[in-house]
């Protein structure tokens, strides 16, 4: 059976991917701003410190290890009822999804998978979709 790999964009602590792990996916590669966040992650799941960037607007996709899948649970604030609904006006938060957009139209992985907060969907704006 293939193991399948993935990377974790704005990963926090891994709440969001912990189930890839448990269906035999690995981790090859996380990605938060937050040091606290990066530390814990090191700490609890053994993750070498190349493996672990900490700004995803300074990260050129070629230098990714190989994946399969990208999981991301980008910053919601600018979309979700948590903030201020800015949407994409909002520069600090608002447009790094298309960092990740950058990553997934370079990388072009087999899945990738966002993480949703009530609000997010509903009445963000897409063009992209």
């Amino acid at each position: 059976m293939t193991q399948y790999k993935f990377i974790d964009l704005f990963s926090g602590v891994r709440g969001f991917d912990i189930a890839f792990e448990n269906a035999g996916a690995k981790c090859v590669f996380a990605c938060d701003k937050d040091k606290w966040a990066r530390r814990v992650y090191q700490a609890n799941f053994n993750m070498p410190p190349d493996c672990i960037a900490d700004d995803i607007t300074t990260l050129n996709p070629a230098d990714i290890p190989d994946f399969d899948i990208l999981c991301a649970g980008f910053p919601c604030q600018s979309f979700s009822v948590l903030g201020r609904r800015q949407g994409f006006a909002d520069q600090t938060r608002g447009t790094m999804f298309f960092y990740i957009l950058e990553i997934l139209k370079q990388r072009r992985p087999r899945a990738f998978f966002f993480g949703k907060r009530k609000g997010v969907i509903n009445r963000a704006k897409w063009p992209m979709l």
